[in-house]
């Protein structure tokens, strides 16, 4: 799913004044970027404030509404590594960073960044879906959503349509309908456009 996330940051434009920015207005012109000029534009913001109170700032930009920088917050937290363990375990009792705290977790100990999504539960991954989705739908091409539904840990669109209704991610509904106006299988999209209604619906 970083993947996903990295593949929006297309522009090849090299980093401009970002440093100076809060942790917000930092991730938005890094989305900007592609993933190395990204990584290279957290080292030198990092470099330029105590550690400590960069972190609090990464986690409260993570908290925001914004599905695409809560991902790259947590693309800065591994550049910064080993201080921002404590505050990232902090949030584990926070469902919307949950599952992107866990694969830090699971990265900073080691684990392969491909094997790390094993350590979710199905919800959680199911949650991260929809979250990713919803970061593809807001800065992404229609496309990509459809490519999106590959990484999926469901095996069928139905069994996904089940789970994702059942998970209560407050963007399920915009989700569903971008996916259904992107994807090119009118059956597909039919049977997407009835499940976000029956979510809009409380069905």
């Amino acid at each position: 799913m970083w993947v996903k996330l990295e593949q929006i940051c297309v522009a090849a434009q090299s980093p401009a004044g970002n440093i100076e920015q809060g942790a917000e207005d930092m991730l938005r012109g890094c989305a900007q970027l592609r993933p190395n000029a990204a990584r290279a534009e957290y080292r030198a913001w990092l470099a330029a404030r105590p550690v400590g109170s960069a972190v609090t700032e990464l986690i409260a930009a993570a908290r925001g509404e914004d599905a695409l920088l809560r991902g790259l917050a947590f693309e800065a937290l591994r550049v910064v590594g080993a201080p921002a363990e404590p505050e990232v375990r902090t949030v584990l009792d926070e469902p919307t960073l949950r599952p992107y705290a866990l694969l830090w977790l699971a990265e900073h100990d080691g684990a392969d960044p491909e094997d790390a999504h094993e350590i979710l539960t199905r919800e959680e991954a199911t949650w991260l879906w929809v979250d990713t989705a919803a970061a593809v739908a807001d800065h992404g091409e229609a496309p990509l959503l459809v490519r999106h539904l590959e990484s999926a840990v469901q095996p069928t669109v139905p069994a996904l349509l089940t789970e994702v209704r059942a998970v209560g991610h407050p963007r399920t509904v915009q989700v569903l309908v971008a996916l259904a106006a992107a994807h090119p299988d009118p059956a597909l999209a039919k049977a997407v456009r009835r499940a976000a209604f029956q979510v809009h619906t409380g069905g």
